[in-house]
């Protein structure tokens, strides 16, 4: 049976202890899908963590990570954070990041909910390569917080489209950041955002499993607007289902839209659900018969310093069939 979501109190008391394995919700969509012995033939990918070695290496170099976390009122929000190299400092199941949301973000002062349960993304664009780390947070102050690590396993380069992000490692190295623009509708520059990514981040939750953070890539118009709100098709992944199986049982769901030329963004929380079809109907791209419909119900625009001066599309992004 599915759990309801957790908002406020329970969202920020939750169990801090992460069991191994694939839960309930990823199973349930393994299972559907028919992928149940590829994914687990992946399970010690989700074995305890070492943030050490190849790992280590990885978060030390990067100047992004994208923070799927709720706000002090329970609401679920996915946040890119930026920092020179070195920001991120992983050891052994402890990740210190030296880096908060910038002014304007959804998650900025007074930060994320303390004691809750956290997912992050660490992403190199230029190399299409991506570490996802999920934890609860420790500690917080006025330069970062620490996050004690349950997951962290890399992600395949798939659908990852290639950039180089400009130098600015704080909010006050783009022009107008710390804007906030908070409403409850899309409008129409909202939807020309979402129409032009190439890119987006997802922020997902379990009630027991705690937060995750996720990338999703695909030709521009891979994301479908509609009156009711947004849609797109689930590509063929590394079928373990994290973010699908978190929907399964639990609908919260964040999303942070960047255009990559102005540095604004668009974050949006709401509500997702899987839904299954026939593989090869129309808007059906990957051809796996899954696609995800998205319910805003809180927005916030702004900027943030996510300027790229470079792209490159992924060589096999899926054909837009409508």
């Amino acid at each position: 049976m599915s759990q309801l979501p957790q908002t406020g109190e329970a969202a920020r008391t939750a169990p801090t202890t992460t069991p191994t394995g694939f839960h309930d919700g990823e199973l349930a969509v393994q299972r559907r899908a028919g992928s149940l012995g590829a994914a687990a033939r992946l399970s010690g990918m989700l074995a305890p963590p070492d943030l050490t070695g190849g790992a280590s290496r990885f978060l030390e170099a990067r100047d992004l990570a994208v923070l799927t976390a709720r706000d002090h009122d329970g609401t679920l929000w996915t946040s890119p954070l930026r920092g020179a190299p070195g920001f991120l400092d992983g050891h052994d199941t402890t990740l210190r990041v030296h880096a908060l949301p910038a002014p304007g973000d959804p998650l900025a002062a007074p930060g994320p909910a303390p004691a809750q349960q956290v997912g992050l993304v660490a992403i190199d664009f230029a190399t299409r390569r991506r570490l996802r780390v999920n934890g609860t947070l420790d500690a917080l102050d006025d330069t970062g917080f620490t996050v004690s690590v349950d997951q962290a396993y890399g992600n395949c380069p798939q659908y990852i489209q290639q950039r180089r992000l400009e130098p600015g490692h704080g909010a006050r190295s783009v022009a107008g950041a710390g804007t906030d623009g908070r409403h409850t509708t899309l409008d129409a520059d909202d939807m020309r955002l979402i129409e032009r990514a190439d890119t987006f981040f997802l922020g997902t939750t379990h009630p027991t499993r705690g937060a995750d953070a996720s990338h999703r890539g695909g030709s521009p118009g891979f994301v479908r607007v509609r009156p009711d709100g947004l849609w797109w098709p689930d590509y063929p992944g590394n079928n373990m289902f994290n973010s699908l199986g978190n929907l399964a049982v639990d609908d919260t769901a964040a999303l942070l839209f960047v255009d990559f030329a102005t540095g604004a963004t668009l974050h949006l929380s709401g509500s997702a659900e899987v839904r299954w079809a026939e593989p090869g109907a129309p808007g059906d791209d990957g051809g796996t018969g899954r696609r995800v419909h998205f319910t805003p119900r809180h927005l916030v625009t702004g900027r943030a310093p996510l300027r790229a001066d470079a792209f490159s599309a992924y060589p096999r992004n899926p054909r837009l069939t409508a």
